[in-house]
């Protein structure tokens, strides 16, 4: 597996960066972070893009937490971006569906048991 040429990256990124896929600093690799309704949500997308990932034999760093959902996209085998992230990047957005996207990754997330223990407090 190849990485992306300069004008594959010019014609695949600028769509993906649309839907809320940003690069991820030091690194050749994008990430991208949704908030679901809820963490059955959360996991229901998890497992439909795993069941994606296997398929592709491309399997994505993520984690979750309650529902959130927050994935970086790289190819191991040429340590960056490759057709494969933009796969599997385009797929997981179909995937997703209706959930939030949370453009600033440079802000703390807060995920919705969070938010509804800091209700309780008020």
């Amino acid at each position: 597996m190849d990485r992306l040429t300069i004008a594959e990256r010019e014609t695949a990124l600028p769509p993906l960066g649309e839907t809320g896929w940003g690069p991820v600093p030091d690194r050749d690799a994008i990430r991208k972070v949704w908030k679901f309704r809820s963490f059955s949500e959360a996991w229901g997308f998890m497992s439909r893009a795993a069941l994606a990932a296997e398929k592709a034999n491309h399997h994505p760093e993520w984690t979750n937490r309650f529902n959130i959902v927050d994935v970086t996209l790289t190819t191991h085998d040429c340590e960056g971006l490759s057709t494969l992230d933009i796969d599997l990047a385009r797929r997981m957005d179909r995937l997703a569906g209706p959930a939030e996207v949370i453009r600033d990754h440079a802000e703390p997330i807060s995920c919705l048991c969070q938010i509804r223990r800091e209700g309780t407090k008020a």
